[in-house]
């Protein structure tokens, strides 16, 4: 009998949710009641929060971590002239951004990079909006991902993104429980932090404006860094 990783699959290597998330962004009749049903969240704010990168002008530098199936790319405007860096430590979720960029006719605008967030190969102060959807729930360790996302904002730099949160949920909010219980089991999880952690830690990497708003399950946050 397969075991949970099995049946839903590794990060490194072609997991079933890297299927089945984009067609529930890309497709909201469908997605929307499956996001509001299992973590109380409108998939419309991920829309909203992904259209900021078509609003950049032009030359702004803009890293997506993780980029996994290239969900954020969908805020980009072809022909505009905004430079992305989608960044993934998995060569198979880079494909699928690829992909993804090729099908929006964005390629011109796309790059990728193998990375690990928890290191980013990039100098500080390298990109004007760093952007990390329904990703710091994956990552190993939070608090260095998010220290590391901050140290490259520019100046002036804002970070956005979104995640599970592993808050003290009640009534019927404890379903959210279930859902990281079996992420954990499936092994697609990490140890994952709670909204208070994860705004103490950006305050902590220099941030300010920092701002976080549970909406079901999902946490949306967004920071900048200082001018000076």
């Amino acid at each position: 009998m397969p075991g949970p990783r099995r049946l839903v699959g590794a990060w490194s290597e072609d997991p079933l949710w890297a299927r089945v998330y984009p067609v529930l962004v890309d497709h909201p009749v469908l997605g929307a009641p499956l996001w509001r049903l299992g973590l109380g969240t409108d998939i419309t704010r991920l829309h909203a929060a992904a259209a900021e990168i078509g609003e950049l002008p032009d030359g702004a530098r803009v890293l997506d971590v993780p980029s996994g199936s290239g969900v954020a790319l969908r805020g980009l405007r072809p022909g505009a002239h905004v430079d992305l860096v989608a960044a993934d430590i998995s060569p198979r979720m880079l494909e699928r951004s690829e992909a993804a960029a090729r099908h929006q006719g964005v390629s011109d605008q796309v790059t990728t990079a193998l990375a690990d967030v928890g290191a980013l190969p990039f100098a500080d102060g390298t990109f004007d909006l760093v952007v990390s959807f329904t990703g710091l729930h994956v990552f190993p360790d939070p608090h260095r991902a998010i220290t590391e996302m901050v140290r490259v904002l520019a100046p002036g730099g804002a970070i956005s993104g979104s995640a599970l949160f592993a808050d003290d949920f009640s009534g019927v909010e404890r379903r959210y429980g279930l859902v990281h219980a079996a992420g954990r089991l499936a092994r697609v999880l990490g140890p994952m932090c709670s909204s208070a952690d994860a705004v103490r830690w950006l305050e902590e990497a220099g941030a300010v404006d920092v701002r976080l708003e549970m909406s079901g399950g999902i946490g949306w946050f967004r920071a900048t860094r200082p001018e000076s």
